[in-house]
């Protein structure tokens, strides 16, 4: 089981070009980073952490994509994530494109995790239909997956619609950079990760066990390699136990949780997961 690291990348924590060379020089498998584009003052839509106010952080959060293309530039072999972004929230043609740009720039070490959104008012400022975002950011990948794996592109959904098309570059992974989708368990996640995905990102374990023999069910019912699925828990506080019972249960590689914070309190909670490495 691999170990990969997540932090909630702000403008007042460790840089993340910095935190991915200091990540690769201690053998780490992954850095992830969040996406919001903003966060609107309304809380009409609770906290996703249950707590009455809305972490600061959250309102603070540099773009991943041009983050984590300045961390490819100062790193050779650590994989580069998003988790989550949010594709519904951008121009389909255009954040395909990026997507790309990224995973070429990186030499093919993009893992793109996904999500569908939790922020009502935040979408509902891009133009989404919170009702319909599942089925929107289906659409907006498998029309991304196109552009990434086709000379002459075309695609024609409710959501997204161009014409035959030519973009370029292409990303070095095909037909698309390692995908992982980020959620609660669910049927309609699982169709998705086993429609145009290669893997999972649950928050926690609890419940892990029951809920993977119905994510492998989906994923063998696409006629899809039980071998080729990714599972990721993001932002895992290590314990022994615990990582043990995840590489029992086949998780591919656990994300553990750094503070969101500077270079002096980031470096030794870095320096003491160093310890669950294998």
């Amino acid at each position: 089981m691999r170990i990969g690291l997540t932090m909630f990348a702000t403008d007042r924590s460790m840089e993340v070009p910095d935190l991915a060379r200091e990540a690769e020089a201690r053998g780490f498998h992954s850095l992830f980073v969040p996406e919001h584009t903003h966060i609107p003052i309304s809380r009409r839509t609770p906290p996703p952490t249950g707590e009455d106010e809305l972490p600061e952080e959250y309102r603070r959060s540099p773009d991943p994509l041009v983050a984590l293309a300045g961390a490819a530039t100062v790193t050779e072999r650590i994989r580069l994530g998003t988790g989550i972004a949010l594709p519904i929230q951008h121009d389909p043609i255009a954040w395909a494109k990026q997507v790309a740009t990224l995973d070429r720039l990186s030499g093919g070490r993009l893992l793109l995790g996904i999500g569908y959104g939790w922020n009502h008012d935040e979408m509902e400022n891009h133009g989404v239909d919170p009702k319909r975002r599942r089925a929107h950011v289906r659409e907006t990948l498998l029309a991304a997956q196109e552009l990434w794996s086709k000379d002459v592109a075309e695609f024609h959904g409710e959501f997204v619609d161009f014409a035959p098309s030519w973009q370029w570059p292409k990303p070095v992974q095909q037909p698309r950079p390692l995908t992982l989708i980020g959620g609660a368990a669910g049927p309609r996640l699982f169709e998705h990760v086993a429609e145009f995905a290669d893997g999972w990102l649950p928050i926690g374990g609890a419940g892990m066990r029951a809920a993977l023999a119905r994510l492998r069910e989906a994923w063998e019912a696409r006629g899809r390699d039980p071998a080729d699925l990714e599972l990721m828990p993001m932002g895992v506080q290590p314990e022994a136990a615990k990582l043990a019972y995840y590489a029992e249960l086949g998780v591919t590689e656990a994300v553990l949780r750094l503070p969101s914070a500077p270079r002096d309190a980031v470096l030794p909670v870095l320096d003491d997961f160093v310890r669950w490495l294998p």
